[in-house]
């Protein structure tokens, strides 16, 4: 009840203040110690993906916390994982604005942010201050490629964020998906995503044994794909040995939101719209993988069901971010409930 009554009076404000509005209170409630009146306790799931311990099944896609600011606020709603970013070599401000579109008859949101960002050192410095990190929580670093910097020397700001964050980062995620970023997705393609992950899986061995540490990679995929596409990527992540792939990031479609206020604006369309096309992407890429490698199901959780769907479908995990921002704190418990459900009843 309280989270959406604080709902209605955010989405009285333009879409991106309110984002920035409800962190920070979401943060000052925290430090108030008073984040508990939001929230459930976090459900006890454990799980191991990528060789690491998760203590439930459910996790906030990255996009909500860029600069990670806001990591033992949100971690205390009760995630089983957060991943921040997506963080680029050098700050950054992103596309004009406006670029972030609330469409609440469909419960989705249309965003070309632009990998807006105060640079990949600004949110590994934010880690470094989390409590939630400092106690073994599982933070993933999601990274991306500066604008400004041409496709064919996008691997080296890949690389040089890898090296930045292998230090505070449980695990990495590569992001080649973004709508928003021109040309990026041109890195799904075969020849130039072998390039890529060659190189980073390297760079990950490097890092490895230099620290004494292994950090699981993760790829982060488009919906927006054909079949053909979906067998060359698991192609190239079965080859390079990638421990998981995340499925998926925002859609170009606009099925079901042509007509809607905002439908038509340009950028990644994520909530319900786009649940049965990332459902199905991620269960065609389950396949194409022989379950050599696991996935992580994103797009469109809107409710417990839809969370089992993706579980059903191959999930190892799952990640919210629009569902969240509609439903707040109580999708949380309610999707991890929901498959913890479905596994004790498959078993």
């Amino acid at each position: 009840m309280m989270y959406t009554l604080l709902r209605r009076a955010l989405f009285l404000l333009d879409a991106e203040k309110a984002h920035h509005l409800g962190l920070t209170g979401l943060s000052f409630l925290h430090a108030c110690g008073l984040a508990g009146l939001l929230a459930k306790a976090r459900v006890t799931d454990p799980t191991t993906v990528m060789g690491i311990d998760f203590p439930n099944k459910v996790g906030l896609a990255a996009g909500l916390d860029k600069n990670g600011a806001h990591i033992d606020a949100l971690a205390a709603l009760g995630f089983g994982h957060i991943e921040v970013g997506t963080a680029t070599p050098r700050p950054q401000p992103g596309n004009p604005k406006p670029r972030l579109f609330r469409l609440p008859e469909a419960q989705a949101i249309i965003n070309r942010m632009g990998f807006n960002n105060r640079g990949v050192e600004a949110l590994v410095a934010n880690i470094k201050t989390s409590d939630f990190a400092r106690q073994g929580g599982v933070i993933g670093v999601n990274i991306g490629k500066n604008a400004d910097t041409p496709l064919e020397k996008a691997a080296e700001d890949y690389l040089f964020c890898l090296e930045k964050v292998h230090a505070v980062a449980r695990y990495v995620t590569i992001n080649i998906s973004s709508p928003n970023s021109e040309k990026l997705r041109e890195l799904q393609k075969e020849a130039a995503l072998n390039d890529l992950l060659r190189q980073i899986k390297a760079a990950q061995a490097r890092l490895a044994d230099q620290h004494g540490r292994y950090v699981p990679l993760a790829l982060k995929i488009a919906p927006d794909v054909e079949d053909a596409t979906i067998v060359s990527i698991a192609d190239a992540v079965r080859r390079h040995r990638v421990d998981a792939v995340i499925a998926a990031n925002t859609t170009t479609a606009r099925a079901g939101v042509g007509n809607l206020r905002h439908g038509d604006e340009a950028g990644g369309l994520s909530g319900a719209p786009e649940f049965r096309l990332a459902t199905t992407v991620l269960g065609k890429l389950t396949h194409a993988l022989q379950n050599e490698t696991p996935v992580i199901g994103a797009g469109g959780i809107l409710k417990g069901e839809d969370a089992r769907a993706k579980m059903a479908a191959g999930a190892s995990l799952v990640q919210i971010f629009t569902g969240f921002i509609y439903r707040g704190p109580e999708l949380i418990h309610e999707t991890a409930v929901a498959v913890r459900a479905a596994k004790s009843s498959a078993s």
